[in-house]
């Protein structure tokens, strides 16, 4: 097969970090848009960046694109596409997909018409008339954007976000893609000293020794693509064994988190050692009220709770106050806030020196930098 197609979903305000990230990898083929990257590249690449992405929600492989403002364009269109190239005749193929600014915005009349689209093209493929859907399984997505209709297949299967290490959480958990852009954002490196007085579930810390040893994320989950007959299987194993070859080991590296739940403390330990990385990552019982940093050259990042989540608005504020009067810059300190109050920084006591929006899920956020 000559190279695939792939659209990489990402939370909104990530999209260049995901694409370079994406050049890293070895994708020169890279195009940004809202809320997605589009790549290129051959089979080995598609296992690359369900394995090593951090960024990225999840992979679909682009199969087609066309316009469509009828049901019979829609039809016609998901027909003329190949299935038979992916789907096998008795592999299962559910539809799922989205609607934005377009003619067509039933979804369920979408999915409907493109299931019996992609039933009758494997019909005449295949010469039968009943699929039992028991093998394999290709979940169909499509996107309809201004009636450009996307057809795809997720390569990823649960989403990239779910590396397989926080089984529980605390209430109210910063999704691992977003910590991951938050710990690029702060620039971390292997000799980086992190801390986060927030922990909650060790996200933001877990994320930063992932990224500091070099450790791709997807390492240790099984992918939706493993299992599909058109791809070689040597490719995983070669990704997972490059993957593995670029771990960097005893760094100088230290993330430090501090709750003032116990809970919440031994649940940030606990996944560390699931995610690997309990060498690198501590935590201790603590209020933010007795937080200080030592004189040395470190980054803060940290996600604090508010209204939305676990305190109320005005509880948060009084928080963000307490947070300026111990958050003291100097000495190479660096601070990276994530919050969804338009006036943190007047709570806070001083402007950010930059500010970038960013999503947790669908809440709007900015995460506020202060470095110089």
């Amino acid at each position: 097969m000559s190279n695939i197609n792939l659209v990489a979903p990402c939370l909104f305000g990530v999209e260049s970090i995901a694409a370079d990230e994406f050049k890293r990898m070895g994708f020169t083929d890279i195009k940004t848009e809202n809320g997605r990257v589009l790549l290129s590249g051959p089979e080995n690449m598609l296992a690359r960046a369900n394995i090593c992405s951090r960024f990225a929600e999840r992979i679909l492989i682009n199969v087609g694109q066309f316009s469509a403002v009828t049901f019979t364009e829609l039809f016609d269109g998901v027909k003329a596409i190949p299935w038979e190239n992916y789907i096998g005749k008795d592999d299962a193929f559910p539809v799922n997909g989205w609607s934005l600014n377009s003619a067509l915005f039933s979804i369920p009349d979408c999915q409907s018409i493109i299931k019996k689209a992609i039933v009758e093209r494997l019909k005449l493929k295949y010469k039968i008339s009943i699929f039992p859907e028991t093998g394999s399984e290709y979940k169909i997505r499509f996107s309809i954007h201004k009636n450009t209709v996307t057809m795809m297949i997720d390569a990823s299967g649960e989403g990239l976000h779910k590396r397989g290490y926080r089984r529980n959480s605390n209430d109210a958990p910063l999704k691992e893609t977003l910590a991951a852009a938050m710990c690029d954002l702060a620039r971390i490196y292997p000799d980086t000293k992190i801390y986060d007085p927030f922990c909650g579930s060790g996200t933001i810390l877990i994320e930063s020794a992932l990224m500091a040893t070099k450790t791709a994320p997807g390492l240790k989950r099984f992918f939706a693509a493993e299992r599909f007959s058109f791809l070689d299987p040597q490719i995983w194993r070669d990704e997972r064994t490059r993957a593995a070859d670029l771990i960097l080991k005893n760094i100088d590296f230290k993330a430090q988190g501090f709750d003032i739940d116990k809970n919440a403390v031994e649940l940030t330990l606990a996944n560390a050692k699931k995610a690997g990385v309990e060498k690198y990552v501590k935590a201790s019982i603590a209020n933010v009220k007795d937080f200080s940093l030592p004189g040395e050259r470190s980054v803060t990042v940290t996600n604090p709770p508010y209204g939305e989540r676990l305190l109320d608005v005005k509880a948060a504020e009084e928080l963000y106050t307490v947070m300026g009067k111990r958050f003291l810059q100097g000495d190479g300190r660096k601070f990276y806030i994530i919050s969804p109050h338009d006036e943190f920084e007047k709570f806070f006591g001083r402007n950010a020196d930059k500010r970038r929006k960013l999503y947790n899920g669908m809440i709007k956020c900015q995460l506020f930098m202060y470095f110089k």
